[in-house]
């Protein structure tokens, strides 16, 4: 009996080396830009003062990783709030997120 998985295991989530310097740019050019730049940056430097204490890149990984998913459904939410939809009995996502952890 081998002790080896039987499975190739998935390899963590890992952005191309330029992506938070594209997501910035990108962040710039959308109609948020006052209010998603500075807390990008925010929760970049946080992440970036992380990585050096922990020595572990998977707090950059993540703050990268959810600001792309805000910005690539960004165009749903606004298609959401504009169809005029009752969103009263909303969930809030980051409380999602820590369930799937």
């Amino acid at each position: 009996m081998s002790a080896q998985p039987d499975h190739a295991p998935i390899p963590p989530y890992a952005p191309a080396p330029g992506a938070p310097a594209e997501l910035l740019a990108q962040l710039r050019a959308d109609r948020r830009a006052a209010q998603w730049v500075p807390a990008f940056e925010r929760e970049w430097a946080a992440a970036l003062e992380e990585s050096r204490r922990t020595f572990s890149l998977a707090g950059l990984y993540e703050v990268v990783r959810d600001w792309q998913g805000r910005l690539a459904h960004a165009p749903a939410v606004d298609a959401f709030v504009a169809s005029g939809y009752d969103d009263s009995e909303f969930i809030d996502m980051a409380e999602l997120r820590g369930r799937r952890r």
